[in-house]
């Protein structure tokens, strides 16, 4: 604490009445800087929700409220421009009251004096108090300020208009210069951010910030799981390939799956429906679209909305079939998975009586997290490339697995329950100490 030798500072003579004018008239202004304080903090903390009853509730303050509100950055400097006015005010008041009152010995202490009350003046009164109360009260004190602040916007719209146009101005000649973002930036922000979403709409925001980071291959469905037809099959055959998959869009190969000739639509055989084995469906197939494993999702989704096509072949350098995707998996990135009345309610995973866990071969290791409560990729330093939970057995191990082998990593016991051919089919998980 400072202590302030009581024979450096005296009282002055002085009237009375000037003094207490100045004292009325500091008040005054004390308090309409707390008003000007508040009313920013009010208007600028509105929810969307607290905004669409204003806007719902059609009364004169409302209309007022959102009037000011939707032009944000006049309203700004209208506020700024009052208070700094009103707080210079303040200041010079507080300092002529203090050297009417006060004598000291030293221009030092006259100074520290000065800077000391004015600055606790205006930080309890005319900022903190009545922006705590505006925090928690923004609708109430934003409908008593509406009035007088529209006042005050045509007032000082002059002044406050230079300053806006000025502040654009600056702004958008830096604006080239601004750094982005980064991913891990938006990643922490919506972390730090308000607890008020829900999971779903948690989960969605993250899908969001992800999106530009996802390649095709980490979505796509891998070539062993697609469903596919053979040029040379009978009318018959691909009828009844496609009411067994439920599949819109069925991909259509020669001799293998790296040799597409292109893809049958549904919607196009309805005409044909009861034609028998000598139609002709191969005249229908439309040009496959293909897209190498790398390409970044967002990329992607404009390309098939230029195009209308909504099912691509995944490729890798040498050209081979790698898998598929479709509009239906870019979409499921962001709002999470989604079910019509032709999808079959399947779960990659089960939990058994003993506490451990039966997982799918081809379960993608981010679903694999999720589901063991691991931090998200926490298995990035051992699964190199692999995007499954087989392939990350397969990285681990570094050799073709069989049924029993087992691969310990971070705690858990990975063992192949069932195979299919050199495939993995089920994998079953444990946690060991």
């Amino acid at each position: 604490m400072i202590h302030i030798p009581l024979e450096i500072i005296a009282l002055n003579e002085f009237e009375p009445t000037s003094v207490i004018f100045m004292f009325v008239m500091l008040a005054l202004l004390l308090m309409f800087s707390a008003f000007a304080s508040g009313s920013e903090t009010a208007f600028f903390s509105l929810t969307s929700q607290q905004i669409r009853e204003l806007k719902e509730s059609r009364s004169t303050t409302s209309e007022t409220i959102i009037r000011l509100l939707t032009n944000s950055d006049q309203l700004l400097a209208t506020i700024l421009v009052v208070n700094n006015l009103v707080n210079i005010c303040i200041t010079i008041i507080s300092a002529r009251i203090v050297d009417i009152m006060f004598v000291f010995s030293s221009a030092t202490w006259t100074f520290v004096f000065k800077t000391v009350c004015v600055t606790f003046l205006l930080l309890l009164c005319g900022e903190i108090l009545p922006k705590v109360l505006a925090n928690s009260k923004p609708m109430s004190i934003a409908r008593f300020a509406a009035l007088p602040i529209s006042w005050l916007c045509v007032i000082v719209k002059p002044l406050a208009s230079v300053l806006v146009r000025t502040g654009t101005g600056i702004s958008n000649r830096f604006e080239s210069h601004r750094d982005n973002l980064s991913m891990d930036e938006l990643s922490n922000a919506l972390d730090l951010a308000s607890t008020d979403q829900t999971q779903e709409e948690r989960k969605m925001l993250s899908g969001i910030v992800n999106f530009v980071n996802t390649d095709v291959s980490e979505i796509m469905k891998p070539r062993i799981d697609i469903v596919a037809v053979e040029i040379n099959e009978s009318y018959s055959a691909v009828k009844e390939c496609i009411i067994k998959s439920g599949y819109s869009r069925i991909p259509v190969y020669e001799e293998s799956a790296d040799n597409i000739k292109g893809v049958l639509y549904v919607k196009d055989l309805i005409p044909y429906i009861h034609n028998d084995d000598s139609f002709e469906w191969v005249s229908l197939l439309r040009q496959p679209y293909y897209i190498p494993a790398h390409k970044k999702i967002n990329d992607l989704l404009e390309e098939f909305q230029s195009t209308k096509v909504h099912l691509a072949i995944v490729v890798d350098e040498y050209g081979s079939t790698l898998g598929l995707v479709s509009l239906e998996d870019i979409l499921e990135e962001i709002v999470g998975e989604i079910s019509d009345e032709s999808d079959n309610v399947e779960t990659f995973y089960t939990k058994l009586p003993d506490g451990s866990y039966l997982f799918d071969g081809k379960t993608h290791i981010g679903d694999f997290e999720r589901v063991m409560t691991l931090p998200e990729d926490s298995l990035s330093d051992v699964k190199g490339e692999a995007e499954t939970l087989a392939g990350l057995m397969l990285e681990i191990k570094r050799e073709l697995l069989k049924k029993g082998d087992r691969v310990t990593t971070h705690g858990l016991q990975l063992t192949v329950t069932a195979v299919d051919g050199r495939r993995i089919d089920k994998i079953k998980v444990e946690k060991v100490a």
